[in-house]
């Protein structure tokens, strides 16, 4: 592939492309952090059902004191839900588009949030084309996204982007499908790379990735909790299935909200602040030169940089995460690496988990803060606490092999006789 020349953006050009004011006086996009409120509910035996999709909704939308709106009364800080690709749902609605979908796990689905203007679409959708020909996988086609914007407040309409999905089929032979979810996050970072570059002011704002991927489907926006399901229709139509709905509604301290800030991200949602965000960037940022892995190769190179300028603590701690699941480590692992326990001088401790605990600790230093975090990469789901345990999260499990975690109870009830654990 021919070596683009990737440009340097100033920090400010990039907190306005991420929809927050430029530094000025005494406002730093740097110190934003957010509280908020997080959930799941999952199928223990992997069991796909529309259920889950409607009680996720059904969290969120008991979730709404955990959010906030401004002058405008529908004008939230943004929800999502994070979901398992839901193939036969997908299938349907692509079967009157010009491709086939081949088997499940063969292919990726990108959700795109693009500008309105239609020039810089067509660019910004020609990149996306090139770099996943470069790359060696077959782009099928697009979906507009059907969505209702009828009840969306009078100041986020201006800021609605085009939701389009792009459907990805995996070209290279003998490639199992951990190993083509690994392309797909070099195919998105090339593609968000090419598109900061190419510098277009009707791309601001505008442009973002909610998610890329074989295993998982990202659907979040600028809405109220109780708006999610009104404004995406796949999320109402019953072949939607998944057996995970990761699902998180935004508050806002110190920040300014924007579509690309809503959550969850592309693997977490959190509720609380990264305090050492600040160090834990430089530190990532510092090792680029040293990092090797042969799952990547060459690739690697095709990442950096990481993490990038004016985006949130959360939306920085999600791309450490992503680069360590890709990189070969288990999700448990790498989140108990980002975010371990209070392991040192705790008398009480197991020797062989302190030892784990000693030994990473010369790898990667703590994402630390008050923080409760759930996260998924579509075959596992989970949550830890911080070492502090400042922000609080509770679970059960029922007899109907559910599981339920959310940052309170009472936002998904359960039959008491049902709750086992």
């Amino acid at each position: 592939m021919k070596k683009q020349p990737f440009e340097k953006t100033s920090a400010n050009a990039l907190n306005v492309r991420n929809g927050l004011p430029k530094r000025q006086g005494l406002y730093d996009p740097a110190n934003e952090h957010d509280a908020c409120g997080i959930g799941f509910v999952a199928n223990i035996k992997n069991v796909k059902s529309h259920d889950i999709v409607r009680d996720g909704l059904t969290i969120l939308e008991n979730l709404e004191h955990r959010g906030a709106v401004g002058a405008d009364p529908k004008a939230g800080d943004g929800v999502g839900m994070l979901l398992q690709i839901p193939d036969a749902f997908l299938r349907k609605v692509t079967a009157p588009l010009d491709f086939e979908l081949p088997a499940e796990g063969s292919y990726g689905v990108g959700m795109m949030f693009l500008p309105p203007d239609d020039a810089c679409r067509a660019k910004i959708e020609a990149m996306v084309a090139t770099h996943i020909t470069d790359e060696g996988h077959t782009l099928l086609g697009w979906r507009d996204v059907p969505v209702d914007n009828s009840d969306l407040g009078y100041s986020i309409v201006p800021t609605e982007p085009v939701i389009r999905q792009v459907f990805i089929a995996q070209g290279k032979s003998a490639q199992d499908q951990t190993s083509f979810e690994r392309d797909l996050f070099v195919v998105r970072r090339l593609i968000e790379r090419s598109v900061a570059a190419a510098n277009m002011a009707e791309a601001e704002n505008f442009f973002y990735i909610p998610s890329l991927s074989s295993y998982t489907i990202l659907y979040k926006g600028l809405l109220l909790s109780s708006q999610l399901g009104p404004f995406y229709d796949d999320l109402r139509d019953a072949d939607t299935v998944s057996a995970m709905a990761l699902v998180h509604q935004r508050f806002s301290t110190n920040t300014f909200p924007t579509w690309s800030l809503s959550q969850p991200f592309r693997m977490i949602c959190h509720n609380g602040e990264i305090n050492t965000v600040r160090g834990n960037v430089n530190w990532m940022a510092a090792r680029e030169e040293t990092l090797k892995t042969a799952l990547f190769g060459d690739d690697l190179k095709k990442l950096w940089p990481l993490i990038q300028e004016g985006q949130s603590d959360s939306a920085s701690f999600d791309n450490a995460l992503e680069l360590l699941v890709m990189g070969g480590y288990s999700l448990a692992h790498a989140m108990m690496m980002l975010i371990p326990e209070a392991w040192s001088g705790n008398p009480l401790m197991d020797e062989k988990r302190r030892a784990f605990y000693e030994y990473n600790a010369a790898l990667m230093e703590p994402w630390d803060g008050p923080a409760a975090v759930a996260f998924s990469d579509g075959r596992q789901i989970g949550a830890t606490l911080d070492r502090n345990g400042l922000r609080p999260a509770r679970y059960y499990v029922t007899s109907d092999d559910r599981v339920v975690m959310a940052s309170e109870m009472g936002v998904l009830p359960a039959a008491e006789e049902k709750i086992t654990h």
